[in-house]
């Protein structure tokens, strides 16, 4: 909320709201950048025999002011396009087909470890995250936050994507994955809003995989959701209601999610329930297989 200024608590170092607000106004602001990792790549490209040789740095290779950059759109990889009595419309470039970079950057090249030739920054920009993943996986910092970015459920993302385009979910992720990316002081505390909204089943286990390697760093995360695939696996569950809105805002239940689900006026309750029920059968029927294995 925004009357909220600080918080002080012992062992608490620091808040931080990750919601799903847009990422930011300006169009040159794109997955890579935020992430860190066009920074990380630029530098890399610049330490190239080819950068070298024509006397390339790390600045030339952005996007913002480097010499590198498509002089057509300036590089935002989009031009405007003004139809009388009509709104503006938006077109990719036709200088660099959307790359940002004009064709002296799609000519340089960086060496793997192995000898092998990497693709140039601007093909890399147009690949995915997933795909740019197996591609510099010989890079360590790139590659742990491109493998944050895909444990994350964004492996479909382009490198080049603006961020200001990405859905309130995306956003909050790719925030997310920021955050992850930061040295762990273990004394953070971090407030998320509905992470879960439009992911598929299986990605929500794999954001639940990453929130658990917060806490297990220390950290301490608190979660606004109606999942009950993320509720259940929460230490402690607080349970508003009894309705939405105005019928709302007491507190009906606390406490584990197993004790949540003994308290009869709580609907989360009612719904975890029969959940933790089916996991705990689950659990005995593998447990009962293990032994009879060893057997």
């Amino acid at each position: 909320p925004a009357h909220i200024r600080s918080v002080e608590a012992d062992g608490i170092a620091h808040v931080k709201l990750i919601d799903a607000t847009p990422i930011g106004i300006n169009v040159r602001s794109t997955v890579a950048t935020y992430a860190g990792v066009h920074d990380e790549l630029r530098k890399l490209y610049a330490k190239s025999p080819d950068a070298k040789e024509h006397g390339y740095k790390a600045s030339d290779f952005s996007y913002n002011t480097g010499s590198l950059r498509c002089p057509g759109c300036d590089g935002t990889g989009t031009i405007s396009l003004d139809i009388q009595f009509l709104p503006d419309v938006e077109i990719t470039c036709p200088d660099c087909g959307g790359s940002r970079y004009q064709k002296d950057a799609a000519a340089l090249y960086r060496t793997r470890k192995d000898g092998t030739q990497a693709e140039s920054l601007p093909r890399l920009m147009e690949m995915s995250v997933d795909e740019a993943l197996a591609a510099c996986a010989d890079l360590k910092l790139v590659a742990s936050r491109l493998q944050t970015l895909s444990s994350l459920g964004l492996g479909y993302l382009t490198l080049g994507e603006e961020t200001p385009s990405l859905s309130g979910g995306e956003a909050q992720r790719v925030k997310l994955a920021n955050e992850l990316a930061r040295r762990s002081t273990g004394k953070t505390v971090y407030i998320l809003d509905e992470p879960t909204t439009g992911l598929h089943i299986a990605d929500v286990h794999r954001l639940i995989e990453v929130l658990q390697k917060l806490v297990d760093a220390g950290n301490t995360v608190i979660v606004i959701e109606h999942n009950l695939d993320l509720i259940k696996c929460a230490d402690h569950i607080i349970d508003l209601g009894p309705e939405g809105g105005s019928a709302g805002g007491l507190v009906i239940a606390e406490g584990t999610p197993e004790q949540v689900a003994e308290v009869p006026g709580s609907f989360t309750g009612q719904y975890l329930k029969p959940l933790l029920e089916k996991d705990r059968q689950l659990r005995a029927a593998e447990a009962e297989t293990g032994a009879k294995a060893k057997k």
